[in-house]
């Protein structure tokens, strides 16, 4: 019977730990959303880049304004020589994005070691308070 509750309490143990890597599994769905908006984004910038060229050049730059996001209001109002303004918000947002993915590579981190330490500390508060 005794090699039973051992069991049982290992199988306890490694579902505890399982956690761990399912915190670590469902982590790797954020890491990449700062460069799907990076990309996201580019391509809108290419838009725009390719809508300045074209007839009404502010009508076309305001209907891009819910995929530029925050580069709208670097690109509006529409004038001057809009090729370097587009250049500069790219590299703008790429910093900024860059920023984001850092903020959340770090948050992910803390977020994987609490989990880990968490579960480590429970799983043996567990096993020291059995009785086998």
């Amino acid at each position: 019977m005794a090699s039973s509750t051992r069991g049982t309490w290992i199988g306890f143990l490694i579902t505890t730990f399982a956690i761990v890597g399912l915190t670590g599994l469902f982590a790797t769905f954020a890491a990449p959303l700062p460069l799907e908006r990076a990309m996201a984004r580019e391509q809108a910038l290419d838009d725009a880049q390719a809508a300045i060229h074209g007839p009404n050049a502010a009508q076309a730059i305001e209907a891009l304004r819910r995929r530029l996001d925050e580069s709208a209001d670097a690109l509006l109002p529409v004038g001057g020589d809009m090729d370097a303004r587009i250049a500069h918000e790219r590299t703008a947002m790429r910093a900024r994005l860059q920023i984001e993915a850092s903020a959340i590579s770090q948050r992910l981190i803390w977020l994987v070691s609490v989990v880990t330490v968490m579960g480590a500390v429970f799983g043996v508060a567990v096993l020291r308070f059995s009785k086998t």
